[in-house]
């Protein structure tokens, strides 16, 4: 077993579990003061839930991971003496990864701030875009680029390239946050694999801190599973988007020599079903002569719960797809071009016929207006929103505005 991996497996449990304690106890508090701060996410418009719900719950995230990573960076730089002795050797490594680790905590926690000023007075559309533009383009500039093959090699590009992927992460996972336990659980698979694929080559920085990230999700869906107590609020997935697309620029998943470069490919295959929900929204918005930027209840989950799902199920479903598609990018770096062909082919196979699927369904739950106990869901119609209606301050919504 290569030795990254075990101190990993040393060290990862730890930094999750300590991660997991932080965010179940900072949720637990933000639930109590939510309500003070005038964050609440009340009923209307789009919503499915019937009463208010407390926000706050990513600055929870926010805080258990900036808390863990501080503690754990001040035993690695103030007493060495604490770490395994295997940890202990990669101390130095670990200091010269501060600066970089420090400039996308720092911009996350920016996404989180403007996500927190979101949740209590309402931004539109375009300054929260603007932002997150900004704050990717300046990961891309300390140094953290796309690479890929070709002309992504270029600076430039590699730059844009990461600018925009990091903005559409953001935007994948405000998006996705949209039912009960959906947006976490997606996040929680994301870092695992992201961290597992990274870990396979060799990856030790990245990994432990994925590792609290994925704490900290679990930790969260202690209060944030169907029927959830506290949303994360625009705060906590704008922060958990931008965080986990830095991180997908910030460590390798290709190492020359030691594995395939079409281990680059993960993230496509990781975030498969976010990119589909998201691309299929801003579509079937189009189609109908309406603004991407405009809420609705089309998203995926949505979807399945015309379809006759649950609430619940629907998230489930949507976790199991997530999975099955990412579970062949921890293969990625022992392929060549055929074996990569093939495992990316399956996953467009997989995403196709959930496709065909929705299509195949389409009308058949569109007639029937049934309330749905579990989740607090309630299936609503689907026609766009008058201008501003539905989203009071604190809305957790899906939508470019609230979407973006």
């Amino acid at each position: 077993m290569p030795e990254n991996v075990r101190l990993l497996l040393t060290i990862g449990p730890a930094l999750a579990g300590a991660a997991f304690v932080a965010c179940a106890g900072a949720c637990a508090g933000a639930r109590a003061m939510a309500p003070r701060w005038g964050l609440l996410d009340r009923p209307g418009g789009h919503k499915g839930h019937a009463a208010p719900v407390p926000l706050g719950g990513g600055v929870a995230i926010w805080l258990a991971v900036v808390l863990v990573l501080g503690v754990s960076g001040a035993v690695v730089v103030l007493d060495g003496a604490w770490l395994p002795e295997g940890v202990a050797r990669h101390a130095v490594g670990l200091e010269s990864k501060a600066g970089e680790l420090g400039v996308i905590v720092g911009l996350a926690t920016v996404m989180m701030a403007m996500g927190f000023v979101d949740d209590r007075v309402g931004l539109g559309w375009k300054p929260r875009l603007a932002a997150q533009l900004g704050c990717a383009a300046l990961v891309a500039a300390c140094g953290a680029r796309v690479t890929l093959f070709g002309p992504f090699t270029h600076p430039l590009i590699g730059g844009a390239v990461t600018t925009l992927w990091i903005a559409a992460m953001t935007n994948a996972f405000n998006m996705l946050d949209n039912m009960d336990g959906l947006s976490a659980s997606v996040g929680l698979i994301a870092a695992v694999l992201f961290g597992a694929a990274q870990a396979a080559v060799g990856g030790l920085f990245a990994p432990a801190m994925l590792a609290i990230v994925a704490g900290a999700l679990a930790g969260f869906l202690v209060h944030n599973h169907a029927p959830a107590r506290l949303y994360m609020g625009d705060a906590g997935s704008n922060f958990l988007g931008f965080l986990l697309g830095s991180m997908t620029v910030a460590g390798n998943f290709f190492q020359e020599g030691l594995a395939s470069p079409f281990a680059v490919l993960t993230p496509l295959l990781v975030m498969a079903v976010p990119l589909y929900d998201m691309t299929s929204v801003i579509l079937i918005r189009l189609s109908e002569g309406r603004s991407p930027f405009r809420p609705d209840r089309r998203h995926f989950s949505h979807r399945l719960v015309e379809r006759g799902l649950t609430p619940p199920r629907a998230v489930w479903t949507i976790d199991l797809v997530t999975l099955a598609c990412g579970l062949g990018a921890l293969l990625l770096h022992r392929l060549d071009a055929w074996g990569a062909a093939v495992v990316l082919a399956q996953a467009g196979c997989l995403l196709g016929i959930v496709a065909i699927l929705e299509v195949s369904g389409a009308g058949s739950g569109s007639a029937s207006r049934t309330e749905r106990t579990l989740g607090q869901a309630r299936h609503e119609p689907s026609a766009p929103l008058p201008s501003g209606a539905g989203r009071p301050p604190g809305g957790d919504d899906a939508g470019p505005d609230p979407d973006l």
